[in-house]
């Protein structure tokens, strides 16, 4: 019995020590995570100011597919919690120059259209008709912007839902309306308007869905893959020393030169994320070099990787935590100024 006891308050110590470190481990982590935060909170967000097309004149006769656009990752999900992937609330990331929001979204347990970050149980951001009514706000006090939303469709839900979130918010007079449908083989880079002409014709907003887009039904909502492809996203490998083709899976293995390539635009998923405890969540304390413009793992360094692959420079570039690092001066440098 003695040895059975002792054998118990070993195992009894050793479960003690690891929920000790553990708990310990979490602290260090959330407490550095509220430092973190309470110092970007307290750095100024330079706001772009109003001049040209989308804060550039040389944007004004540039096509749409010729622009590389820095894009917030996971945009409306904002704080210092582990499923959060900024730190600024939407008004602000568009002052600040983001003119590409990407989001999530699900069904909520009250069947509503919400912005959720994998799971509302895990974060929910509100309705999507709400964020798209912000968005409008915006857009009706900023005559020469351009703003590109791309939503996921996590529950695979009908097109009809996002249709009425749409026109609940009134945004949808804004949105641009493509003059041909792109399966049709005649949609080409080429056929994207140019900013100034977005601007004088007012449709100033430019929609996307990864999944379920009905363009014959609803013409002002995307495909995403009709118009796009894009690169492996929520790597831990922060030298990102690749620029594979991940989706869609009908370009799979499809040759850098081949026209289905060619005459799309790519998304460069470019958001390192972390393991903690097993599980993967985005890596805020490398933010900073991983959305430099120079360097190992800079947005630069994998831009110039992708070029070299498929001849051209991203249209967009995910990234969390955009108010870390040198985002737009990646941005300016992709696009030659």
């Amino acid at each position: 019995m003695r040895i059975r006891k002792r054998e118990v308050n070993v195992h009894l110590m050793i479960n003690y020590t690891v929920m000790t470190i553990l708990v310990i481990y979490l602290t260090v982590h959330s407490m550095l995570d509220i430092v973190d935060q309470i110092t970007r909170a307290t750095t100024h967000i330079r706001t772009q100011p109003p001049t040209g097309c989308n804060g550039r004149p040389e944007f004004c006769n540039r096509r749409y597919s010729n622009i590389t656009h820095i894009a917030t990752h996971d945009a409306p999900f904002v704080g210092v919690l582990p499923m959060e992937n900024q730190n600024v609330d939407i008004t602000t990331q568009l002052d600040a120059g983001i003119r590409f929001l990407q989001a999530q979204t699900h069904r909520n347990a009250f069947g509503k259209l919400s912005l959720c970050h994998t799971s509302c149980l895990m974060k929910d951001a509100g309705l999507l008709k709400d964020y798209l009514k912000v968005i409008r706000h915006w857009l009706d006090k900023h005559p020469h912007e351009v703003v590109t939303v791309l939503l996921t469709n996590g529950d695979h839900l009908n097109i009809t839902e996002f249709d009425r979130s749409f026109r609940q918010s009134g945004i949808v007079p804004y949105a641009y309306i493509p003059h041909s449908d792109p399966n049709n083989n005649k949609w080409t880079l080429n056929s994207w308007p140019t900013l100034g002409q977005l601007i004088a014709n007012n449709t100033r907003l430019v929609a996307f869905l990864d999944y379920g887009a009905d363009q014959h039904q609803f013409p002002y909502l995307l495909n995403e893959f009709s118009y796009f492809w894009e690169t492996p996203f929520d790597t831990l490998d922060p030298s990102f020393a690749q620029c594979k083709l991940d989706r869609p899976a009908s370009l799979a293995g499809s040759p850098p030169d081949s026209d289905a390539v060619r005459q799309r635009m790519y998304i460069m998923n470019h958001f390192l994320d972390t393991k903690v405890l097993g599980m993967e969540v985005p890596d805020r304390r490398d933010a900073s070099n991983t959305n430099a413009w120079r360097g190992k793992g800079s947005i630069g360094e994998q831009a110039g990787r992708c070029a070299g692959v498929w001849g051209k420079a991203p249209a967009a570039v995910l990234v969390d935590y955009f108010d870390r690092g040198e985002v737009f001066k990646a941005q300016g440098g992709l696009n030659g100024f």
